[in-house]
């Protein structure tokens, strides 16, 4: 039985570091890259005697995720107590949500440019929203560290809020899986709600796979790969995880639930454990921790929700009048957005900004190591750089020439960069003359522009930039010749 004769499921359970200034049951601070142990107090250690208090910012992040994904908050929440014994968990059970979580339902949008690039020509179900079961917040456990012999374990991300968002069996391909992550990341940052940097552990991801006959309907066994720290990591073991359990089931074997590694290294998945079922957990209301009636947290996050990213495309493409892609490209990131409307705003020409910012700026950018947020030119630069150019003032050519220079001196504006470089415009007798000289000098070219051949102006066009050492407006002499020749 070949490959295509099977279906795969994959479901997501993606794990998001909230971006508050607290932990979920402490007053301890949230943050990264501190001394080890150093952000701790005996209720995230799990001392005995300490009890936890719950963070109302948390809680209303979480329902704000849920109101921009199409998520149901249940008018009452309540937290519960998830029995497990490992040394990163020092209660021996994690505070999260079971049977009442604060989301249910909702979906993710995949965004087209959030797809891997060398995908972005083949999606198969372009607008796809992935389906989702629930979301709910809990603690983060403390980050152990494996040595050759020891383990370490730093507790100052113990306690750390933490909202779990439980993707269902909805995505097919290793593909989809990669647009899911980059879209949610996109919406989860544009929020204020996670800076959700894998690099640093903000967003982790476990992948629950199956694959199944195409003539049966029941879903396959379910294997979890835990240990993907990246989105490339979840693409190459899925795709692994995919052919591996095909092979066993075409060689006649079954497979059993259980929990496997991935290990980039080798690019293979690895058995961990057979799987938990949620019994095992041995889930039970804390009784630390009353309920929580959602009502007036919900009513204050829909007071003032953001703007999603392909609500921001749609506006930019109204607005400005740009393409649908590079619309896509401004708004994959909130700073890149703001820096585009910043620019365009009051110019003549918004889709030439647009232009500038996705072929010269982000090019730029890249060849500098340099993130838009660290960009030097000051957005409104980009845009009076365009206005001289649509008034006539400079070239395209002498444009790059100061668009260059900005990064040199972002202290000056387009205009004076442009006149210290003796960027003047050629007096408009003087492209008269220049317009003459260069149609006696070439009665060929003028005179299949004269029968309508206007690609022949570009030709004339050319030979009068030359005459005027580039102080000619291009744009202008094709149409003083294109008048002139056809009066």
């Amino acid at each position: 039985m070949s490959e295509s004769r099977y279906i795969p499921c994959i479901g997501l359970e993606v794990h998001v570091q909230l971006k508050t200034e607290s932990k979920m049951f402490c007053s301890c601070a949230v943050s990264f890259g501190e001394e080890p142990n150093s952000l701790t107090c005996p209720t995230c250690l799990g001392l005995p005697g300490a009890l936890p208090v719950l963070n109302a910012g948390a809680i209303e992040r979480t329902i704000l995720t849920g109101q921009l994904l199409g998520c149901e908050t249940p008018p009452v929440v309540k937290w519960d107590r998830k029995n497990y014994f490992y040394p990163d968990m020092p209660k021996n059970y994690q505070i999260s949500q079971f049977d009442l979580p604060l989301c249910i339902g909702g979906g993710v949008p995949l965004y087209e440019l959030a797809y891997p690039k060398d995908h972005q020509k083949l999606i198969e179900n372009p607008g796809k929203v992935v389906e989702l079961t629930r979301i709910h917040l809990e603690e983060d456990v403390a980050k152990s560290t494996h040595h050759s012999n020891y383990t370490t374990i730093d507790f100052n991300r113990a306690g750390t809020p933490l909202m779990e968002i439980v993707s269902e069996p909805d995505i097919d391909t290793a593909e989809e899986a990669v647009a899911y992550l980059n879209s949610l990341r996109q919406i989860l940052v544009y929020s204020g709600v996670s800076d959700a940097d894998m690099e640093k552990g903000q967003m982790r991801c476990d992948v629950n796979i199956s694959v199944r006959p195409a003539d049966q309907k029941e879903l396959g066994t379910k294997i979890e790969l835990k240990n993907l720290n990246s989105v490339s990591s979840v693409r190459r073991s899925i795709h692994y995880e995919i052919g591996r359990q095909i092979e066993e089931l075409e060689a006649g074997r079954s497979l059993t639930q259980a929990t496997w590694r991935w290990n980039d290294e080798i690019g293979q998945t690895e058995l961990m454990r057979t799987k938990e079922d949620a019994h095992d957990y041995r889930y039970f209301p804390d009784p630390d921790l009353l309920p929580v009636r959602t009502g007036e947290m919900l009513a204050r996050v829909q007071e003032d929700l953001p703007e999603l990213p392909h609500e921001k495309v749609a506006r930019f493409e109204k607005d400005y009048g740009i393409t649908h892609y590079d619309a896509s490209v401004l708004a994959a990131e909130q700073s890149l957005a703001n820096y585009y409307e910043t620019a365009a705003t009051g110019t003549k020409s918004a889709k030439k900004v647009a232009n500038w910012v996705i072929n010269n700026l982000l090019a730029e950018l890249n060849e500098r190591s340099l993130t838009i947020e660290g960009c030097p030119v000051e957005a409104a630069k980009i845009g009076a750089l365009v206005d001289l150019v649509e008034a006539g003032q400079i070239s395209n050519n002498q444009a790059k020439e100061v668009f260059a220079e900005l990064f040199e001196k972002p202290d000056q504006g387009p205009a004076a960069i442009a006149k210290s470089k003796g960027f003047e415009p050629a007096d408009s007798g003087e492209v008269e003359g220049f317009i003459d000289e260069a149609i006696a000098a070439n009665p060929g070219p003028a005179s299949e522009v004269t029968e309508g051949n206007d690609k022949a102006a570009n030709f004339l066009t050319g030979q009068v930039m030359k005459l005027s050492r580039g102080k000619a407006n291009p744009k202008q002499v094709t149409e003083l010749i294109l008048k002139k020749l056809r009066a």
